[in-house]
């Protein structure tokens, strides 16, 4: 695990108190996806310029992916669920430097620059970006717990369809886009019972998200309600600490 700073706080009542803060530039709690998880397919988006922003993000400096030993072990056993039947985990991101989402803010302010806007927020005025929740100051990933994937069918060779793609902004990436996750049943509706006039997906790729999030959810980590690739390991080592160093 990173080497923590230990230091000793009063309480009010008088108790003890040990605070535990661990230095952001420390990488030695992280390893390596590519070992950890050897059956894992990496396409890391942020290391080159098919990504909504248009080029590599900064921090991404060469194209690996790391996760905290504990997330890591806990991705292995997703593999392992998902092989059986029959797909392979395919990797879009995980550890994502500060640095990085630093530029995507940067990106998100500059409101000329809408080069992969008909790629992947369409139907998004970029202006929405911070007020929708699609950009922040802070994200998960930089925790080390973090990814965003999807399956790849080892039977056919091709990736598994989903509906829309990776880093899709707009509510066709919410995982209850027609249907509902916790019972698994697709619906051809929206929230309010509503029927969607664009981008509707079919049962088929509602269940496709579905072997996603189930595997995920079997397997510790806890998904996002915003969109179908995104989760989370549930009791990550590090809550609280936003990582910097970059990935070379």
């Amino acid at each position: 695990m990173a080497v923590p700073e230990v230091r000793a706080e009063q309480a009010p009542q008088g108790s003890l108190v040990i605070v535990t803060k661990v230095n952001p530039a420390n990488s030695s709690g992280f390893v390596e996806l590519s070992e950890a998880v050897p059956d894992v397919i990496l396409e890391p988006r942020y290391y080159f310029t098919y990504n909504f922003v248009g080029d590599r993000i900064a921090g991404y400096q060469a194209p690996r992916m790391f996760l905290t030993r504990q997330a890591a072990k806990a991705l292995r056993a997703v593999s392992d669920d998902v092989v059986k039947q029959g797909y392979r985990l395919k990797v879009y991101d995980a550890y994502r430097p500060q640095m990085a989402v630093d530029n995507f803010v940067a990106w998100a302010e500059n409101l000329g620059d809408k080069r992969m806007k008909e790629y992947f927020y369409p139907q998004v005025d970029k202006t929405r970006l911070f007020a929708d929740g699609y950009i922040d100051a802070k994200s998960g990933h930089s925790r080390g717990s973090t990814l965003d994937l999807m399956l790849f069918d080892m039977r056919t060779g091709k990736e598994v369809d989903m509906g829309n793609v990776f880093d899709h902004f707009g509510v066709e990436s919410h995982p209850d886009w027609c249907g509902n996750p916790e019972t698994g049943k697709y619906t051809g509706k929206y929230k309010g019972n509503k029927k969607p006039k664009n981008g509707q997906i079919n049962e088929v790729q509602f269940k496709n998200r579905m072997i996603l999030r189930e595997a995920m959810i079997r397997n510790d980590f806890k998904p996002l309600d915003t969109e179908w690739w995104h989760f989370t390991l549930k009791n990550e080592p590090y809550p609280d600490t936003y990582f910097m160093f970059p990935i070379q």
